[in-house]
């Protein structure tokens, strides 16, 4: 079994009031590799300036995991299926809504643009059949309700 972790780190500021709830909701998100985001509250959830508009918000995230799950996984298939992937675009969006008294991210919708090289050239057919399979196999989407899309362009 395999463990993730993340340290996310805030700190309360000298001049905020805090209970005022007046407070920057900036902070950072720490990764095993060292790498550092710098992470907020969305400023759809929580008003500027107290949200920071160019720190990856929670829902972004959301997005951006199932999004690059998906996109590991296509690639790890189509290689095994000896087409050469020369890039993969993904203009990804998520759609928050109520859902059974509760705001949830409800449906996210993958827009993945694949370009492929080489002689050997997937039929649509054949795209489409491992977008799904990587859908079937991406663990994040394996561990969410929420309804994810993938539209294909053509």
């Amino acid at each position: 079994m395999a463990k993730y972790r993340a340290v996310v780190s805030w700190q309360k500021q000298a001049d905020e009031v805090y209970i005022d709830n007046k407070y920057s909701r900036g902070h950072t998100w720490s990764f095993e590799g060292g790498v550092s985001v710098p992470a907020s509250s969305s400023p759809h959830i929580v008003p500027l300036p107290y949200s920071v508009a160019e720190n990856v918000d929670p829902e972004e995230a959301f997005v951006a995991s199932l999004s690059s799950c998906h996109m590991l996984f296509f690639l790890a298939m189509a290689a095994k299926k000896r087409y050469v992937v020369a890039s993969y675009q993904d203009n990804a969006h998520g759609e928050m809504a109520e859902s059974d008294g509760k705001m949830m991210m409800t449906r996210v919708t993958l827009v993945p643009d694949v370009v492929f090289t080489g002689a050997r050239m997937p039929s649509s057919e054949v795209i489409e059949k491992l977008h799904h399979l990587a859908h079937e196999q991406c663990f994040i989407a394996n561990s969410v309700k929420t309804e994810i899309v993938v539209e294909i362009p053509r």
